[in-house]
């Protein structure tokens, strides 16, 4: 083919894939993203077609194999096109076609509201989950639309440069492959804060030539150096830092410019490990090492597979120098990243899933991130949660710790043993009892520091993790499984409770027969009740009253005559409502009435009524923990009358961060949901964490099971709970 686009994509990738079955492949699904994209044409005026070509190019120059370049030809005609994944799926098979349905999927998603953009970040790390090169495509995508950004308004400008330095560049950098992470930077920056992008580009220019000469000076002196060692096989560069990470030093460190003294770096790149050593040396023995800034990467790799010496010297004319020393293959590695191992071999045989398994052996987080993703359940925390864990667990990840077997596990700074444990099995977590950091024992609010060996000792008799271990854990993967531990331990505790609030409602109403999930289904599925457990549940939170049980079960059973019989009885007590309390007490006529100040129970709630020796009858939820002491004989039963129009007190207690805006937070939820509020203490721990009781005036067990419900939405909110004195 002559098309000058196609043989241009051709030069990009001839050195490696060479058989014409799959050039003629690649050809084919040009003309046909060629031919459907025909009339259509980009912010920039240019054809749409020399979009994809851009992005298979990118991918060539990471040494993709024909599948991923046929797919970024063809991903985006799935969805700007007529063509359908169907065709895609009979002219190239199933493995571009999942391709090209990943990325399309990806490319569907908006990101206009903070919770659109967490669902839309799961769904893309998900994807990267089930297979990376989805990922590569869609960053070599982002890369050149950051490069085309110019043709976009000024507000999509910011946007697509944000959502690149959030998201795409920590990608790109945690696959290892810093030449696409410097360009999204550097290209981002401009657009999201462009005083300082030119101010730093100015400043770098200004000293351009001087800063070259230093390095050209220090080349010349190592080579020399390494000449009369009889050092050989070597190769010497030079560069100058991106400007995106001389900015976040002046911005995030707040240092001036002159003050960043490692602008300059010299990679030393030779043939064996053993060299790297015996370079190192000679350069410390010529050149001033600046003391603490010597990394051994080649002994500890980074997690992204990254090897390297480094180190930082003082020349001889004043200049510092970063030093990287690294082999060739090391060297592949550091500017390719994972793309340097996922690189296509024509003598290779081509396996997907072998390939996904290899990566996920190398790169040490990505299989954190498979065993993260099959670990998620989509309806159990939701999208935000999942990409907390992420990018907190994964993107920022900085505390390295070793198991008894010499494992390395990959922890946020601040992480605990409990953090460990969920990381190693959520059994394991769920489970541990105990914890030992390099053959000690250690309290389980221990900060592990990198190097640390850790044991977990676990009892499966153990009750599980405490509300207090949410407070302790840093990684929000931790976080989520003891979250997810306690919705767990609380439903089945409200379960029996509500099957016990049953059992007794039929003891005194003298009922023999059984309920099954049909009948828990055909009464009750409006409640969302599907089965017994569901309808006991229900119960327990006071939304179902057991009479209302008892009563739908006798109408099934019991002949009517014996029903009307029931009812007539049932009629002839005299209730009498206390107009204070909302309470009914069956065959008394003015009964004195108090609700306890220990639970301030509210309509909807299970209620007991205590006949004191001074107060008179005091109205008590049944889960009040103080219900436990009482006798008996002491027990009347209360009932909430169906006619109430006043609110009732009641306290709730909500645990979270100590963050500046966290009362304020929590208010506004509170005043949204048109609840009163009497009072309000707040107060922070040791632990640096915020403990806010709040005392409203609310309606009912549904309004206030709601409002919970909206603030565990809160951001860094830990727990939300009913309070009691």
């Amino acid at each position: 083919m002559t098309d000058p686009l196609f043989q241009s994509l051709v030069e990009s990738f001839d050195s490696y894939i060479k058989r014409d079955s799959d050039i003629k492949l690649i050809e084919k699904a040009y003309v046909l993203a060629r031919d459907k994209h025909e009339g259509q044409m980009r912010k920039s005026g240019e054809p749409y077609i020399t979009h994809p070509i851009a992005v298979a190019k990118i991918l060539a120059e990471l040494k993709g194999g024909p599948a991923t370049l046929i797919a970024a030809l063809l991903h985006d005609t799935v969805e700007d096109t007529s063509l359908t994944l169907k065709d895609v799926d009979t002219m190239f098979g199933s493995d571009i076609a999942q391709l090209v349905d990943g990325v399309t999927k990806i490319g569907k998603l908006s990101f206009t509201t903070q919770a659109s953009q967490a669902d839309n970040h799961q769904k893309m790390l998900l994807a990267m989950a089930k297979d990376i090169r989805v990922v590569l495509i869609k960053i070599a995508d982002r890369l050149h639309n950051v490069r085309t950004l110019d043709s976009m308004a000024p507000e999509k400008q910011y946007k697509i440069a944000t959502e690149t330095l959030e998201i795409y560049a920590p990608l790109a950098h945690r696959l290892g492959i810093f030449r696409i992470k410097a360009e999204l930077e550097d290209r981002s920056l401009r657009y999201t804060d462009p005083p300082m992008y030119y101010r730093v580009s100015n400043m770098i220019q200004a000293k351009r030539t001087e800063r070259e000469s230093s390095i050209e000076h220090v080349i010349e002196n190592i080579t020399e150096l390494f000449t009369i060692s009889e050092l050989h096989d070597f190769e010497i560069k030079g560069r100058i830092k991106n400007i995106f990470s001389i900015y976040k030093k002046m911005v995030r460190d707040s240092r001036a410019f002159e003050d960043i003294y490692d602008l300059l770096a010299v990679r030393i790149i030779v043939d064996r490990i053993e060299t790297c050593y015996q370079a190192l040396g000679i350069i410390h023995a010529n050149f001033t090492p600046i003391p603490r800034r010597f990394k051994d990467y080649i002994a500890v790799p980074k997690p992204n597979m990254y090897q390297s010496l480094h180190t930082t010297v003082l020349s001889d004319d004043g200049t510092l120098f970063e030093v990287q020393i690294r082999t060739s293959e090391m060297d592949q590695i550091a500017e390719y990243g994972i793309a340097a191992h996922w690189a296509y071999k024509e003598n290779k045989t081509y396996s997907k899933e072998k390939e996904q398994f290899e990566i996920a052996q190398k790169l040490k987080w990505y299989g954190e991130l498979l065993k993260m993703s099959e670990d998620t359940d989509e309806t159990d925390g939701g999208a935000e949660e999942f990409v907390g864990t992420i990018k907190g667990d994964i993107l920022d990840a900085n505390v390295y710790v070793f198991t008894p077997k010499g494992e390395v596990i990959e922890l946020p700074k601040g992480s605990t043993p409990i953090d460990f444990a969920y990381r190693i099995h959520t059994d394991i977590g769920n489970k541990m009892v105990g914890a030992l950091v390099n053959n000690r024992i250690v309290t389980l609010d221990y900060e592990l520091n990198t190097g640390d060996i850790v044991s977990v000792k676990i009892n499966k008799n153990s009750y599980g993790p405490s509300e207090d271990w949410m407070k302790i854990a840093k990684s929000a993967h931790a976080k989520h499984k003891i979250k997810s531990f306690l919705n767990k331990q609380n439903r089945d505790q409200i379960i029996i409770m509500g099957k016990d609030m049953l059992d007794r409602e039929f003891s005194a109403q003298k009922v023999s027969e059984s309920i099954d999930d049909q009948f828990a289904k055909k009464h009750f599925e409006r409640n969302m009740v599907y089965n017994v457990p569901d309808l006991y549940l229900e119960i327990g939170k006071g939304i179902i009253s057991p009479k209302t049980v008892v009563s739908k079960l006798l109408g099934q059973e019991v002949d009517r005559d014996l029903m009307l019989q029931r009812q007539m009885e049932k009629a002839s007590k005299q209730l009498t409502t206390h107009s204070e309390t909302g309470v009914v007490i069956e065959g008394l006529s003015s009964p004195q009435l108090k609700l306890a100040n220990c639970c301030l129970p509210i309509p909807g709630d299970p209620i007991i009524g205590y006949v004191s020796k001074q107060s008179g009858i005091v109205i008590h939820a049944t889960f009040c923990p103080n219900c436990g002491q009482f006798e008996d004989n002491r027990l009347i039963e209360a009932f909430w009358s169906n006619k109430i129009t006043r609110k009732y007190p009641t306290w709730i207690k909500v645990v979270g961060g100590n963050r500046p805006t966290m009362l304020a937070d929590v208010v506004t939820v509170i005043n949204a949901s048109s609840v009163s509020i009497a009072e309000v203490n707040a107060m922070t721990t040791n632990n640096m964490e915020m403990i806010i009781r709040i005392k409203v005036s609310i309606d009912n067990a549904t309004s206030l099971q709601s409002l919970m419900v909206n603030l565990r939405k809160v951001s860094e909110l830990y727990s939300v709970e009913r309070d009691f004195k």
